[in-house]
């Protein structure tokens, strides 16, 4: 026979309401009692009925990831963090891409929640960043956390500091004698495109070296955007010692071209990206990036809206950390490259 909530209680020596309590993650419950019940709940082997827990809670126990990012490196990194928080608190996870700039983002997500009853979104960029969206959700009361937000203010999820993060990365370049470092931007409606390019000016000024828009390209955070802008730079008559693309994807594609020409890596040309992601570590020679802890950041966003879905009060704004992966796509400038004009180095 069917283990049920009835037995978990008789084992656990508390009242069936508890245990939906310890189920649901809900507050208010003893540790002591709440370990009693996991391990009744285990040493049963009980699992919930999917049906009877939506109608007892009035809820659906889904919540739904809502995408239109073209990493598919990064979205990989995203959906297993968001599994990962989901199946902590015994949620199932819905995936939603949306088509950004095709159509009605907010028409597409309102049907979208009203058809699968949803009890809450995770949002990654761009959706984080469409006013339109953010002020139907707010205006509708739905539950959401944004990963890596243009704005954090009033909202919840989870953040690093990229600005600082490409700050450090562009100075260990400076630190290895390069002067002429090329940017490949990211796609122009994410707030990470901006916040890249920010702390890449930033490093340049406290460098003193001279920004110079012919060092910087548009992109879209994808591969074929870094092998277009990996040619645009290197064919300048003077071009960069280094480049930095704005994400890991485009920065393979930076690889391609400069083997295609015949350039060393790191020897003629570093190369480094961001993201950290698993591509960093496949491609030869291994992408020196930053290490941006997205599954877990997508990991702690949900966990951040699974409270909030609990208890309209809860949930943050989570800072994350960040790292430099120093890895061997870097090196020191080529002997005999000269300072630029209106460098003060």
């Amino acid at each position: 026979m069917a283990v049920r909530i009835e037995d978990v209680a008789v084992a656990a020596g508390v009242s069936m309401k508890t245990v939906s309590r310890v189920l649901n993650h809900e507050p208010n419950v003893r540790e002591e009692t709440r370990r009693r019940v996991q391990e009744a709940v285990e040493r049963l082997q009980y699992r919930p009925n999917p049906s009877a827990r939506s109608l007892a809670g009035q809820r659906s126990y889904v919540i739904t990831l809502a995408y239109d990012n073209p990493s598919r490196n990064y979205l990989m990194e995203v959906i297993g963090g968001v599994l990962e928080a989901c199946r902590a608190q015994d949620y199932n996870l819905l995936l939603a891409p949306i088509s950004h700039e095709q159509g009605d983002c907010v028409r597409e997500i309102a049907g979208m929640m009203a058809h699968s009853r949803s009890d809450g979104l995770v949002l990654v960029p761009p959706l984080t960043d469409d006013p339109r969206l953010l002020a139907h959700l707010d205006r509708e009361a739905v539950p959401f956390v944004c990963v890596s937000p243009g704005i954090r203010e009033g909202r919840i999820g989870a953040w690093v500091d990229e600005p600082a993060a490409v700050r450090e990365l562009i100075a260990e370049l400076v630190r290895l004698g390069h002067r002429r470092i090329g940017h490949i931007k990211g796609h122009p409606e994410h707030s990470a495109c901006r916040w890249r390019h920010q702390g890449y000016c930033d490093a340049l000024a406290a460098a003193g070296i001279a920004y110079d828009p012919a060092l910087v390209v548009d992109g879209e955070f994808v591969f074929e955007s870094g092998v277009d802008g990996a040619q645009r730079l290197l064919g300048l008559d003077d071009p960069p010692t280094a480049i930095f693309a704005a994400n890991d994807d485009s920065a393979a594609g930076v690889l391609r071209v400069a083997h295609e020409r015949g350039l060393s890596i790191p020897q003629d040309l570093s190369v480094c990206g961001f993201d950290d992601s698993p591509l960093s570590r496949q491609v030869y020679p291994a992408l020196c990036t930053v290490q941006q802890p997205t599954r877990e950041m997508a990991r702690t966003a949900a966990a951040e809206l699974l409270k909030r879905i609990r208890a309209p009060q809860d949930g943050e704004m989570v800072r994350m950390s960040h790292a430099l992966q120093l890895r061997e796509s870097i090196g020191p400038a080529p002997a005999g490259a000269a300072p630029p004009s209106g460098s003060r180095t």
